[in-house]
C-alpha cells in the first residue's frame, strides 16, 4: 500500500512539533507508512531539491566520471543572477562537478553537467523528466538541471520517491552528506566548499542522504534520508519561512520521532 493511501495523522499539540514549512512528509522507510503529512499533494517549485534528479541522471547514462568538463558562459546564471565562483573555462572532473551540484549546490556545476550530456541540455532535461515517470513522480516537472527556474515542481509524496530512487545510487549518499571538499583550478588556486546543510556537521545526526534548496518562489526547502532512534526515515520540507526555520523543523521532528514513537506502525 501507498503511503498516501493510510491515514495521515497531524502532530498534535501536545509533546509534538509545531512545523513551519508550508509542506511536510515523513515516511517510515521499512514499512512505508507516513509518520506525518502537512500538504503532501501542494505542485510547488523545488529549487535545487532538482539536483537530486540531474545526479540520477548522469550516472544512469554512465558517462566517465574522470572526463574534464569545462564552465561556459551558457552555464552562468541569468535567471537569479546567483553568485558562483566556478569561472568561465575552468575545468573539473565531472566527479567534482557532481559532488559540487549536489553537496554545495553548485548551479554551474549543475548547468555544465546537463550541457555535457549526449544531446546537450534539451536531451538531457528529457531525461530528467523520463526518470521522474519511471520513479512515479506523477505530479513533477524540470525545466532545467539547477532548480533555478520556478517552473521545476513537484510535491511532497513525489519527492519521497526521488530521495528513495536517489538513495540507491552509493555516489549521491556519498556527495550529498560530504562535510566539505576542496578542488583543485588548473591553475593551481585551492577552492574549499562546504555542504549546503549543516546538519551533516552535526554528530548527533546519521544522516544518509540529504539535499537543501532555495529560490524565493520555493522557500527554504530539505530533503534527507536520517536514521532517527534506529528508524529509517525519509524527510521533506518545502517551502520554509527564514534561512533556519527548515533546520529548526528538522529538529523538532528528531525530538518528536526519539521521544515519541515506539518501533510498531503508526495511524
Amino acid at each position: 500500500m501507498v503511503a498516501h493511501e493510510r491515514p495521515i495523522p497531524e502532530l498534535t499539540a501536545e509533546g509534538t512539533p509545531n512545523l513551519k514549512s508550508a509542506a511536510a512528509l515523513i515516511v517510515d522507510l521499512e514499512d512505508g507508512h507516513s509518520l506525518y503529512g502537512k500538504n503532501t499533494r501542494n505542485v510547488t517549485p523545488i529549487a535545487s531539491i532538482t539536483k537530486l534528479m540531474t545526479s540520477m541522471v548522469v550516472l544512469d547514462a554512465n558517462l566517465p566520471l574522470d572526463e574534464m568538463i569545462y564552465i561556459d558562459q551558457a552555464d552562468f546564471d541569468f535567471i537569479k543572477r546567483t553568485h558562483s565562483r566556478l569561472g568561465q573555462g575552468m575545468g573539473l572532473p565531472r566527479s567534482d562537478m557532481l559532488r559540487l551540484a549536489l553537496m554545495s549546490s553548485e548551479n554551474r556545476a549543475a548547468a555544465a553537467l546537463s550541457r555535457a550530456y549526449p544531446g546537450g541540455t534539451e536531451a538531457f532535461v528529457a531525461a530528467m523528466n523520463r526518470k521522474a515517470i519511471e520513479l512515479g513522480m506523477s505530479n513533477t516537472r524540470f525545466v532545467d538541471s539547477t532548480g533555478l527556474s520556478s517552473d521545476n515542481v513537484s510535491t511532497a509524496e513525489d519527492l519521497v520517491k526521488m530521495v528513495k530512487g536517489a538513495y540507491a545510487y552509493p555516489l549521491i549518499r556519498e556527495y550529498t552528506t560530504t562535510a566539505a571538499h576542496e578542488v583543485e583550478t588548473v591553475a593551481g588556486r585551492s577552492l574549499q566548499f562546504r555542504n549546503s546543510n549543516g546538519l551533516v556537521r552535526n554528530s548527533t545526526w546519521e544522516i544518509g542522504l540529504s539535499k537543501t534548496g532555495y529560490i524565493s518562489e520555493a522557500g527554504r526547502c530539505l530533503v534527507m534520508q536520517v536514521k532517527i532512534a534506529t528508524r529509517p526515515v525519509i524527510i521533506v520540507l518545502l517551502d520554509s519561512i527564514g534561512k533556519q526555520t527548515r533546520i529548526g523543523d528538522a529538529t523538532r521532528i528528531k525530538k518528536w520521532i526519539e521521544t515519541h514513537l515506539e518501533r510498531k506502525p503508526i495511524g
